[in-house]
């Protein structure tokens, strides 16, 4: 198949590009931008007037609820949801039923993805044998099925010295390590962030010093064993400046922060609205405007959707005991750009976080736009203003704190191996 997209505002963040400029696509992949190649005669012309093309979304957090919780969401809604967002490449976190624990699992779920011919999937194993924070799995195996890192999603391990032994196993190898930094014990029964705003509401709260402590163990884990680390949904203005430290000395660490995190704070919970439970919780607007910083500073390498579908009898339940999730893969590119917009950061740069920087961390051939690169591309409109509804979402999961809300940006095409995948008209 040969395409050409012409009349389109061109961005890659990879290469700083950005300029009005046609992109040709031939067998899957980019094969010029600008004039189309000598001999080159398209099949089929897309005008992209009034678009970005962009590359394809990379979403590092999507729980795809396969296998096990197929009744909250399926791989089938979930990737058509992310093809929607413009989200043409994305990583699971392991914390299925069973857990991704077993290559076979790992296989399967690739397998499935794969005959949906959908969004790619790069799947990250567990750490641990059950995610129980105990026996170490067997990495080596379950890479080879295709699993791009290993986590032990939720609070860090009570035992560290079981920690330290997984850090040393996937050093060895050069593994990443996925890591979301809240201690154990601190983090325990929390379903807000301590402080005002959960005593008035007498909810028990997660304190910073939860995500503190869980990053000077890890950082201290890392000297000691040299793996390298990526640390998932950084929540607090204190847990920046450790990761800004971190990054300071040298240490192999990434970071990601949710793009919820970085409009929404602990008062907007309000009433105990259940679609503001999330983890980590909404913190103060002191901690999100560090994020917002350290963002547009570097500190924090990328955004993701934290997308985890929840069903309505979950939700629908007093604060502390509802599960915490929302839907957030056709939410991913919009939020971003209003962080821009409110930022004052260029729309290159916003992307960058969502595209070409997330690529890295996941360490796949993904995120950019040049000639031989896979055809995964993004086409939206950055103006276009739309109310977010739960009818309108493409996820099984509908549950956001968005809903009612006008956001602008919104995907129009999106390609994946030079296929259109997801059109939606004007």
């Amino acid at each position: 198949m040969r395409l050409s997209i012409v009349n389109g505002r061109v961005i890659d963040p990879a290469r700083s590009l950005d300029q009005n400029a046609a992109v040709h696509v031939a067998d899957g992949r980019i094969a010029a931008i600008g004039p189309a190649p000598a001999g080159f005669v398209a099949q089929q012309t897309l005008d992209a007037r009034g678009l970005v093309v962009a590359p394809g979304l990379v979403d590092l957090a999507a729980r795809l609820r396969e296998p096990g919780f197929e009744y909250r969401a399926t791989l089938e809604s979930e990737m058509q949801a992310a093809l929607a967002g413009g989200v043409t490449s994305l990583s699971c976190p392991p914390d299925t039923d069973p857990p991704l624990d077993e290559p076979g699992l790992v296989e399967m779920l690739k397998h499935r993805a794969r005959l949906l011919e959908s969004a790619s999937l790069y799947p990250l194993g567990a750490l641990t044998v059950g995610l129980k924070g105990e026996a170490i799995t067997e990495m080596a195996e379950l890479a080879e099925a295709g699993c791009v890192g290993f986590a032990q999603p939720g609070r860090l391990f009570a035992d560290s010295a079981a920690l330290m032994r997984a850090m040393q196993y996937a050093c060895t190898y050069g593994y990443t390590v996925w890591l979301q930094p809240q201690d154990h014990w601190l983090g325990r029964g929390g379903v807000a962030a301590s402080g005002p705003v959960a005593g008035r509401l007498g909810l028990p709260g997660v304190p910073v010093a939860s995500e503190t402590v869980a990053l000077h163990t890890i950082f201290e884990l890392v000297r000691a064993t040299g793996c390298r680390v990526h640390l998932c949904r950084i929540s607090s203005a204190a847990g920046v400046e450790l990761v800004r430290r971190a990054k300071h000395e040298g240490l192999p660490v990434t970071c990601d922060v949710a793009v919820h995190h970085l409009h929404l704070v602990d008062v907007d919970i309000g009433f105990f609205d259940s679609h503001y439970r999330v983890d980590p919780p909404f913190r103060a607007q002191r901690d999100r405007d560090a994020i917002r910083a350290g963002l547009a500073q570097g500190v924090i390498d990328a955004i993701c959707s934290d997308h985890t579908p929840v069903d309505d009898d979950a939700k629908q339940m007093p604060f502390g005991e509802a599960e915490p999730g929302v839907t957030g893969l056709e939410l991913l590119l919009p939020l971003t750009l209003k962080w821009a917009s409110e930022s004052a950061v260029p729309l290159p740069a916003a992307l960058a976080r969502i595209s070409c920087a997330a690529a890295a961390i996941l360490r796949i051939d993904g995120g950019h736009l040049a000639p031989g690169a896979p055809a995964d591309l993004c086409l939206f409109d950055p103006n276009e203003h739309w109310l977010v509804e739960a009818a309108s979402l493409r996820s099984q999961g509908r549950h956001s704190p968005y809903l009612g809300r006008e956001l602008a940006g919104r995907s129009r095409v999106t390609l994946v191996g030079g296929r259109i995948v997801y059109s939606r008209p004007a």
